[in-house]
Formats: C-alpha cells, structure tokens, sequence
C-alpha cells in the first residue's frame, strides 16, 4: 500500500501550505475562525520493512496569528492566550507513521504549543500533486487548555479547537 513516490527528503512550500483553526466562542453562537500564515519544516520518507519510515517537523510562527480582527488579533496574542512574547513559535513534530490505506497515513507526532507538550494521533491524507508534490491534509480537535492556552472572558470560549491543516511539500532529493 506504500506508494513509492513518497520516499525521499521533502521540503514545505509555505505558500501552498495553510494552518486554520476554529473555535466556538460567545457560548457556542459563533465561532472564531483564524489561520496562521507563517509556517516552515521539512520531512523524510524512508521504506523500512514493515512499510515506511517517517519522520518530520513543522514550524508555525505564533506571531502570523490573523483572525481578520486586529484588537481580536493582538488579544490572542497577549499572555491571556498564545503569550507570543514569550512562546513566538508552535511545533508539530512527527516521529513515525503507519500507511493505514490508500493514500492515507497515520502520524505519530507531539505538538508543542506554549511551554505544554502533547503526543498526538494525525489521520492523514496524502495525495501526489501535477508537480510532484506531496499534499497532506489532516484535520484534529485539541483542547486548549492543555496547551495553557487558557483565556476565556466570561465563560464565552469553548475548550474545543478544531485544527484543519493542509501542508505541501517539495521533494528535496
């Protein structure tokens, strides 16, 4: 099921890759959408014997944070959420993925968000482009308060961020 064109030393194309978050806020009425523009990482594939071998890293800068609200904006970026002063990057690290079906992969990865870190499962679909990128697409829910993201004005924020993640990557080798 491992598709070959996968394996090599792949680069992200931050201009084809796109990080964008919801979150339910004012008791669950509305929800607060945003994305973060400033992304970079790599990848490796590798065959291994019982499939592949994967690991890589993405790096989100905190700092691009846009909600199209520049007073929300500079909120999220206070100390009472993402404390972008102190903590200017989020990491996405992965360790290992399991080839789960066609065209999917399942990412064993930690995110790091804050001073917290946190093992995640990523179901993960990946697709090659007319180019001969690779296109992984993953959606995850997190609950920010495990991530010390934690301000909440009276109650109005949910815990649950839904993540939707598409990244695109060129091959380096």
């Amino acid at each position: 099921m491992t598709d070959t064109n996968w394996i090599g030393d792949w680069q992200l194309d931050p201009q084809r890759t796109t990080i964008e978050f919801h979150s339910p806020t004012f008791w669950g009425l509305a929800h607060v959408k945003g994305t973060f523009g400033g992304v970079s990482g790599s990848g490796r594939v590798a065959a291994a014997e019982d499939g592949i071998d994967v690991t890589g890293r993405l790096d989100i800068d905190a700092t691009s944070l846009k909600t199209g609200i520049k007073k929300r904006d500079t909120h999220l970026c206070s100390p009472d959420f993402f404390d972008v002063q102190r903590f200017p990057s989020i990491s996405v690290v992965v360790h290992s993925g399991e080839v789960t079906g066609t065209g999917w992969v399942l990412l064993q990865a930690t995110l790091s968000v804050k001073d917290a870190q946190r093992d995640l499962e990523l179901a993960t679909h990946v697709r090659s482009a007319d180019d001969g990128a690779l296109r992984l697409q993953t959606t995850t829910t997190l609950n920010r308060l495990h991530y010390g993201v934690d301000g909440n004005l009276l109650g109005m924020m949910g815990e649950a961020v839904n993540i939707e993640a598409t990244a695109v990557l060129i091959r380096q080798s």
